[in-house]
């Protein structure tokens, strides 16, 4: 029996219907598995939904986090080749607006360099020829390959894509327990919102990709899993007050990205530690900060129309006492281990721009558990349009 066909005798239950658990459903569906997705609500409700959008060319961790900085570098290419309709590739600048941003310039640019990342230094003049609007204190600018993405149409593209390849997917199904027998997975059960019943699905393999609530699935398996749900608040305002991604040259903090996304200007972020993922609201002295800070940027930002106001919370992988800013953003798969049934899985932290590249790691390391030679082709094959989700095209 070829692998391929070793595969479709697998089945796969993914927990999550953000971007990690749409690109990993798509992966497994390539490779041959038989997959069915639970989500708990409307697919991209919880984190994906919630966050700026922002394609992360790397350069912002280019000199705290060279491997997430690479990966997103390396990704930015990847997606702007398969999922064209969902990014906007309108690159970013990054300002150097102190004489401490000047000091850091060298550093940056290096780091950038090492990480493969283009960074092109600009003249003054040169930077508010791209954007007139930003600050008059700015001294030079970096241009880098940031942009932006659909973050609704982007894991859409993936779900359609996995659908046409006969994967399942289950909104509104929230999985309410890891089954098994004989110290292996044998399947979830799951309270179905819409027939308003708890119902049973069989699954060989149980990956969760549940994002900030990855602990608490965890927890329903037995496994511990630490995770640092890091939550942040972002402001928007209506209108474009720029194309291009802007970014203050420093280290990463609060409040120091614009990001263009469609017809409104978003600043991001704030960042703080929660212990409960459901119900984060944005403080409002956040709300008045972030305004504030934009302006450092891009004077006058305060002033535009309010559109909203709202906060995202952060998976990251590991326990921080610092609100998260000192752990990486880079991702991590968390294979069966002690305590764990065989067969669950976990994927934890990450970015974005970097979703497809954590759902091939996943399914490469199930392939290689199960002994199988199926390679990934999702970094090379093009994703369906998110139109035909709604459509329900199958081929």
């Amino acid at each position: 029996m070829r692998d391929r066909d070793r595969a479709a005798q697998v089945r796969v239950a993914v927990i999550g219907g953000g971007g990690t658990g749409a690109a990993l459903l798509y992966d497994l569906a390539d490779r041959g598995f038989a997959c069915t997705l639970f989500e708990r609500g409307e697919l991209t409700s919880g984190t994906t939904g919630r966050h700026h959008g922002q394609l992360h060319s790397g350069a912002r961790y280019a000199t705290g986090d060279v491997e997430i900085a690479r990966e997103c570098a390396q990704e930015v290419t990847v997606l702007r080749r398969i999922a064209p309709e969902s990014i906007e590739m309108n690159y970013g600048l990054f300002l150097a607006l102190t004489e401490a941003d000047e000091a850091y310039a060298a550093e940056f640019a290096a780091a950038c360099e090492a990480a493969g990342i283009p960074a092109r230094r600009v003249t003054r003049e040169e930077a508010l020829r791209y954007e007139p609007r930003i600050s008059p204190k700015t001294r030079f600018a970096y241009v880098v390959p940031d942009g932006t993405l659909d973050a609704y149409r982007l894991p859409l593209q993936f779900f359609a894509s996995a659908r046409a390849r006969g994967a399942s997917v289950r909104p509104f199904c929230e999985v309410t327990g890891i089954r098994s027998a004989g110290g292996s997975v044998t399947g979830v059960s799951f309270y179905d919102y819409e027939r308003r019943q708890e119902r049973h699905s069989p699954a060989d393999v149980v990956i969760n990709a549940a994002g900030p609530w990855a602990e608490k699935v965890a927890r329903v398996a037995g496994v511990v899993l630490p995770v640092t749900p890091a939550a942040g608040t972002m402001v928007a305002v209506r209108g474009r007050v720029c194309n291009m991604v802007v970014s203050h040259l420093h280290p990463p903090g609060d409040g120091d990205i614009i990001v263009p996304q469609r017809g409104l200007s978003i600043i991001g972020s704030t960042q703080w530690e929660t212990e409960e993922p459901d119900g984060v609201r944005a403080p409002e002295r956040d709300i008045e900060w972030l305004r504030e800070r934009a302006d450092d940027l891009v004077p006058g930002f305060s002033g535009e129309p309010f559109h909203a106001a709202w906060t995202a919370v952060r998976p990251l992988a590991g326990r921080s006492v610092e609100g998260g800013r000192s752990l990486s953003r880079g991702f991590t798969v968390v294979p069966p281990g002690t305590g764990a049934p065989a067969g669950f899985y976990s994927i934890v932290g990450g970015k974005a721009t970097v979703l497809r590249a954590m759902a091939e790691a996943v399914a490469d390391r199930l392939c290689g558990d199960l002994g199988l030679d199926v390679a990934g082709r999702t970094a090379t094959t093009a994703l369906r349009s998110h139109r035909d989700y709604f459509s329900r095209k199958t081929s």
